[in-house]
């Protein structure tokens, strides 16, 4: 993570090397996109003046204020005193902060109370900044400080009702869905459009129908024929329900649809160990590898992994990549005591994350390493968020949460398929293309 040192009159930017063996809480930016996550680098604001060019202040020149307290919370946090780190940001918000400050300073309080396992409390943290501080649930998803905080149910609420959107925690992160799921379904919002015209042409027609079909069934002279009016009205009134009943069966499919990206979103920030120990995040094999993911017992992986081995040549020309996820691991994992989820050495073991992953992924050299590193089979890190994804992914479809399952995923990190059991490795050879295929290059 980065951590900023704050001036009241900020003018320029400018980067200084980290300080070795430092763990450090972020200064969070106030515009973070999604994909914008926290960097290793660390920087410091400079502040300039019409009267010097540069200059620097001194401790006594330091009083208490917003900026102050969040700058000095980030010092003790990062010496592990979470107590007094949580006191600095909890006074910071007492200090009538600007947006930027209040942002950074509620985001590093939840950030303090998930370190005590205070999950309400951070939960609330995290709410109030997303609503109020248009801070990006990105942000959230991708910290690796706060893997412990993403395991907890307090975490699964926050991103359900982030993914509905509303008052609570704002809409930008449904929007962001939304965008999506545009691009996957292009045709979804014009086809509600022509359903929501469709039946109200075919209510006014109702509407004006209905009172012919009263002056038909009491007769006369002048009144319409019965049968024909009756034809008309029950035309018109089928056309409403089925308008109306297509139209609510698109927003059951979208809401289904934003459900699974938003869990794509998550499962694409589970952390791995490759063979070479490197730590890397799902989305940074895009494209290079497809993961097969194996949930279960420990006998029965470890017998699909056997079983896998006489196929191996071949999985491995079709870009396969072991996950092994033995059921249980998650809670008797031991959790560190200073970061959460991964140690520092962990974490700073992933250098492709948000725009520096962006800018790595368009280097051939850095790809050509990345592949040398991919072996058989990973190792998954914190193992309680890899069991909640696949306990959540499991209801989706419909089977009853911890069982044995396999879920097979395409090189673009989206679900392919899944099944219940272990997978017929030889089914998966004849079923997906060698990596350098034709159909695996449309794939990416």
């Amino acid at each position: 993570m980065a951590v900023a040192e704050l001036a009241l009159h900020q003018q320029f930017l400018c980067f200084s090397k980290p300080i070795p063996r430092t763990r450090t809480r972020p200064w969070l930016p106030y515009n973070a996109t999604l994909l914008n996550s926290a960097k290793k680098t660390q920087f410091s604001f400079i502040s300039c003046t019409s009267s010097s060019s540069s200059s620097s202040q001194t401790p006594e020149a330091n009083v208490e204020t917003a900026e102050f307290c969040v700058n000095l919370g980030l010092q003790l946090f990062s010496k592990g005193r979470v107590k007094d780190a949580l006191t600095q940001f909890e006074t910071a918000l007492t200090l009538d902060p600007n947006p930027v400050e209040a942002q950074a300073a509620l985001y590093n309080k939840a950030c303090c109370h998930a370190y005590r396992g205070e999950g309400k409390k951070a939960a609330d943290c995290l709410r109030t900044a997303l609503r109020e501080y248009n801070l990006k649930f990105g942000t959230i998803l991708n910290d690796p400080d706060l893997a412990s905080f993403r395991a907890l149910p307090e975490f699964k609420e926050l991103q359900e009702e982030a993914r509905l959107g509303g008052e609570d925690v704002g809409y930008s992160f449904r929007r962001d869905l939304k965008l999506i799921s545009e691009v996957q379904a292009p045709f979804r919002g014009v086809r509600k459009f022509f359903y929501v015209a469709f039946s109200a042409a075919a209510g006014i027609s109702l509407f004006f129908t209905v009172p012919r079909l009263f002056l038909a069934i009491k007769g006369g002279d002048d009144a319409p024929d019965l049968w024909e009016t009756v034809g008309n009205v029950v035309i018109n009134a089928g056309g409403v329900i089925v308008l109306v009943a297509l139209f609510f069966w698109e927003n059951k499919k979208e809401e289904e649809q934003l459900s699974q990206i938003s869990r794509d979103e998550t499962l694409s920030r589970l952390p791995l160990r490759l063979s070479t120990n490197r730590i890397v995040e799902l989305v940074q094999l895009r494209d290079t590898v497809r993961p097969v993911i194996l949930a279960g017992r420990k006998e029965t992986v470890s017998f699909a992994i056997q079983k896998a081995e006489r196929f191996r040549t071949e999985l491995l020309r079709r870009g396969v990549l072991l996950v092994p996820v033995i059921w249980g691991e998650g809670r008797t994992t031991k959790i560190e005591k200073k970061g959460f989820g991964l140690t520092p050495k962990a974490a700073s073991a992933l250098p492709s994350i948000g725009e520096d992953f962006e800018k790595r992924a368009q280097s051939i050299t850095a790809q050509s390493k990345l592949k040398a590193e991919i072996r058989f089979k990973a190792e998954i890190v914190s193992p309680a968020e890899w069991e909640r994804w696949i306990r959540d992914q499991q209801k989706s479809e419909g089977v009853t949460p911890g069982e044995d399952v396999y879920i097979i995923l395409r090189l673009d990190g989206r679900v392919r398929r899944s099944g219940r059991g272990m997978p017929d490795w030889q089914q998966i050879v004849n079923e997906v293309p060698p990596m350098e295929a034709l159909l695996s290059k449309l794939e990416r």
